[in-house]
């Protein structure tokens, strides 16, 4: 069946975000394709994620972000690129731009952003430097004069709502060396929070469904080309002391409260060092995802660029677990 759809390739596509915009991309109709090492195959996850990929319909490229070869081979049967590729990796995507460049036919690229504007943040190391890292990779996107889209989707609804932030208790006892975020054990806490700092900095939290639709919306809309996509619904913008009193509400009791400060959370960075922990006192702190205003002459915003996409507020993500 013809389409008029774009082509999209997603790289690192069974990663965490990649599982939601290869499954959101194929489902909407548009022709689907997903590189996927050889290693993947046999991984008994990641096995079962490509097939899921396959059931949908989408097309799975085998090769390697080391493999230029195979890079270009993928990219020349698509239209978009699209890259979801792990935090440890970002760096890496200056192959895929030279892979792009070579190929010559990639009418946009989106690369692995999926998190905070890392142009308009005042984090503490480490995390300075990983967003540095985000940058170089955008600056190298615009020098080769490659077509772009900047997704900025601030917080996954998976990683901080589902716990209304607590898996930040490991502030509290330094000694943890291990903090657990997936699990049916991570629901919103019914007795005790802790809240970041004075807790009335503002985020946007969205659910990762609806970060995927909006993505993938932006591929063939000239409005976002050469442009970063902001996920700000007004809904999901919201502070850490208005979400704690919207779950009070929903679980008809009151929380008892532990302030954590910020010279605190400076110290727990550092002990050990936590990239994580970096980037919620940029967040929950010091209010860097919503402290600046969105001028059409580098962005947009999501769900005024898109008033169709019915997306999951926090109010009814937050019902799942009353």
């Amino acid at each position: 069946m013809a389409t008029d759809k774009s082509k999209i390739l997603v790289i690192g596509g069974t990663g965490y975000m990649g599982e939601f915009i290869v499954e959101t991309s194929a489902k909407t109709g548009n022709p689907t394709f997903t590189l996927v090492r050889e290693a993947s195959l046999s991984d008994p996850v990641k096995g079962k994620t490509v097939q899921r990929f396959k059931d949908l319909g989408v097309t799975i490229l085998h090769g390697d972000l080391n493999d230029h070869e195979s890079l270009v081979k993928a990219i020349k049967q698509v239209d978009v690129v699209i890259s979801t590729i792990g935090h440890k990796q970002v760096l890496d995507q200056t192959k895929i731009i030279s892979a792009i460049k070579e190929a010559g036919n990639v009418k946009r690229f989106l690369p692995a952003e999926f998190g905070a504007d890392v142009e308009r943040t005042r984090a503490v190391e480490p995390a300075k430097s990983f967003f540095a890292g985000k940058v170089q990779i955008r600056k190298a996107i615009e020098a080769e004069g490659i077509p772009y889209t900047y997704v900025v989707s601030n917080c996954c609804a998976g990683l901080y709502l589902r716990t209304l932030v607590q898996f930040e208790s490991s502030l509290i006892s330094p000694t943890r060396d291990k903090v657990i975020i997936f699990g049916d054990e991570n629901v919103p806490p019914r007795d005790k929070v802790t809240i970041l700092g004075d807790g009335n900095a503002k985020v946007a939290i969205n659910k990762e469904e609806d970060t995927a639709a909006y993505a993938i919306r932006t591929v063939d809309d000239p409005r976002t080309l050469n442009k970063t996509l902001y996920i700000k619904p007004p809904k999901n913008t919201l502070s850490m002391n208005e979400m704690v009193t919207l779950w009070e509400k929903k679980i008809g009791k009151s929380l008892e409260k532990t302030h954590v400060s910020e010279e605190r959370i400076l110290q727990s960075i550092q002990v050990p060092i936590h990239v994580f922990k970096s980037i919620n006192h940029s967040m929950f702190v010091k209010g860097d995802q919503t402290r600046f205003t969105i001028e059409t002459s580098f962005g947009v915003e999501a769900s005024e660029l898109y008033p169709d996409v019915k997306y999951t507020t926090v109010d009814e993500y937050l019902n799942q677990f009353t």
